[in-house]
């Protein structure tokens, strides 16, 4: 007798089998009772009915708790009734492993209950679904990298200096030195570029902003592609590509999931490259004529990327940012050295930026300039500068966050729910 997935059940109708996992639901009508299990792959009802049936581990079956383990053995049916299509006549049921006082029930707990309990909250339905699209969504972007030539080549988490912005820095002791936990992996990815051509880091990164919006969280994870001889313009095609693919793959391949949150796919359909592009000086323009109160040389926050974002019906680029706003890095527009060759993707339906990226500084002298101007040690960065010594060429990369683009996605609230265990400004736990 074999035991299978609940996935796979469609498969064995007919055959008697064995499933494993944890009760949902628990319901009785006279001599029927209805056990509905969870394996991780999907949920069945199991139909016991006295006289059928033998039960071990348990008096009765109405002392059965909520999430229990259990092992059901029995004959699978077809039922076009049951979401999977099938239910399984249940033979024998043994109890695995209690679950007395299951502390979270079928009614509405307040997001701290839920956040401080997230180790079980997962086990539900909407939020197995949320891990089983976030899993999806890094698969179709390492699948679209992977295809396209990129070479998977991690840099380090510990490093020495900052790539963003010093005031965000995770401070740590290494062996009496003090080291940083990495903001992005991008300066590593500039070395080994030039090293392999097309590569990208996939890892968690680090921000110690003290930000308590729905948007940002304090460890969070990137796709960080970088590519030697690339510049601006193939960068933000490379960018509008990736996202396309992984939008109509999760639409290709998990639409019970987007069911399951209620995501309503028809704006997602439409995120098909090309996508729109505004520059800094127009976005400014049109916020300016809605009546925001913006000078020239002021970012963008939350508000703003919503309103831009509102006035398109798929992802916009954003380009051509002032270029004391940027980092030190960016290469500066050669017609117009005040701005510099970076954009920013934003999300349609208020999920701000997705996306940043820029193509890279390449000449020895500016570099060198750019780090004066903003205060920065060269010799801190001599690893860094050496890259412009050594057969140095126009090069281009961008960071993606992972937990931003599945909110957006899923069409989630808040991207707490996106990562299998949030770190914020006041959540270290569990």
């Amino acid at each position: 007798m074999s035991t299978i997935s609940v996935r796979d059940l469609a498969s064995h109708v007919g055959e008697v089998v064995t499933l494993r996992g944890w009760l949902t639901h628990l319901r009785s009508s006279g001599k029927i009772h209805f056990v509905v299990l969870r394996d991780g792959t999907g949920e069945v009802q199991g139909v016991l009915r006295h006289g059928e049936c033998v039960w071990e581990g348990v008096e009765q079956l109405d002392d059965l708790e909520q999430e229990c383990a259990l092992a059901l053995e029995g004959q699978v049916r077809a039922d076009p009734r049951a979401p999977s299509g099938v239910e399984l006549d249940v033979r024998r049921l043994v109890r695995l492993a209690p679950s007395p006082h299951y502390p979270i029930q079928p009614k509405a707990h307040g997001v701290d209950f839920l956040m401080e309990h997230r180790h079980l909250w997962v086990r539900s339905p909407r939020q197995a679904a949320i891990l089983r699209l976030r899993a999806r969504i890094i698969h179709a972007i390492r699948a679209f990298l992977d295809d396209h030539g990129f070479i998977l080549a991690d840099p380090p988490i510990i490093t020495p200096s900052a790539a963003e912005g010093t005031t965000t820095l995770f401070p740590i002791d290494y062996f009496g030195e003090s080291m940083y936990l990495s903001q992005s992996g991008q300066l590593y990815m500039e070395a080994l570029a030039m090293a392999l051509g097309r590569v990208y880091a996939f890892g968690p990164t680090f921000r110690a902003e003290k930000s308590k919006t729905r948007r940002h969280l304090t460890e969070f994870w990137m796709v960080e592609p970088e590519m030697a001889f690339c510049q601006f313009e193939e960068n933000l095609s490379w960018q509008e590509q990736l996202v396309g693919y992984v939008v109509q793959d999760v639409l290709a391949h998990m639409q019970p999931e987007l069911s399951v949150l209620g995501r309503d796919s028809e704006a997602l359909q439409r995120v098909v490259p090309p996508f729109p592009r505004v520059t800094y000086d127009e976005a400014l323009r049109l916020l300016q004529d809605r009546g925001y109160a913006l000078t020239w040389g002021e970012d963008f926050g939350a508000p703003e990327e919503t309103a831009l974002a509102a006035m398109f019906d798929r992802p916009v680029f954003v380009t051509h940012f002032p270029r004391a706003i940027k980092a030190f890095y960016m290469q500066p527009d050669p017609e117009r050295p005040d701005v510099v060759l970076a954009a920013d993707l934003l999300a349609p339906e208020g999920y701000g930026e997705i996306i940043g990226g820029s193509e890279r500084i390449h000449d020895l002298d500016l570099l060198l300039q750019r780090l004066k101007d903003h205060n920065m040690d060269p010799n801190a960065y001599s690893w860094y500068v050496d890259l412009r010594r050594y057969g140095s060429v126009p090069h281009s990369g961008f960071g993606m966050g992972i937990e931003r683009v599945v909110a957006w996605i899923a069409g989630l609230d808040h991207v707490r729910e996106t990562i299998p265990f949030a770190r914020t400004l006041n959540r270290v736990w569990p």
